[in-house]
């Protein structure tokens, strides 16, 4: 199984990513981690997110490959970087399930007011991330991180994941 999170920097993707995984005993891999052993911290052009995408890509096919459910989060603003990672799925025999995690606005420039381990995307990397998104068109979950708690979400999520081993697209 792959489970791609979606979000725009300060959403409160990893939060939920990480707690989703551990609840279903999924692998997390995450793109700010690999930025960060990349040695790309604070570099979001395009050279530096292909490079990224790539090694996420590289990450999760191995893990699909060995039998390993995994969880991957990062904005996958573009629908040309969500397409590899559908493929990847395919290719391992594995069911992929999005989930879009959101916040107000409001509570986003907070979150990213403050300092986070692995990322220094500030507001106005997320006003650029977030001019540029193109609409998530797979069918998926959205969850607001500003409306409910982590658990909550992992509770809403697990039904959904759940739904949908039991009645496949």
């Amino acid at each position: 199984m792959l489970v791609l999170i979606t979000g725009l920097p300060g959403s409160g993707k990893t939060t939920f990513a990480q707690a989703l995984a551990k609840a279903c005993g999924a692998g997390h891999l995450n793109s700010d981690v690999v930025r960060s052993a990349l040695g790309k911290r604070g570099q979001y052009g395009t050279a530096a997110k292909t490079m990224i995408y790539e090694a996420l890509l590289r990450q999760t096919a191995a893990a699909l490959q060995s039998g390993q459910s995994v969880v991957v989060d990062a904005t996958f603003f573009k629908s040309g970087l969500r397409q590899p990672f559908i493929q990847v799925a395919a290719d391992a025999g594995q069911a992929v399930y999005w989930i879009a995690v959101k916040a107000d606005e409001g509570a986003i420039r907070q979150r990213l007011a403050k300092s986070r381990p692995y990322t220094e995307a500030d507001f106005e990397v997320y006003k650029k991330m977030k001019t540029a998104y193109e609409p998530l068109e797979a069918a998926h979950l959205v969850l607001w991180s500003d409306q409910f708690t982590v658990d909550e979400m992992v509770g809403q999520a697990m039904k959904y994941l759940n739904d949908g081993k039991k009645n496949p697209s």
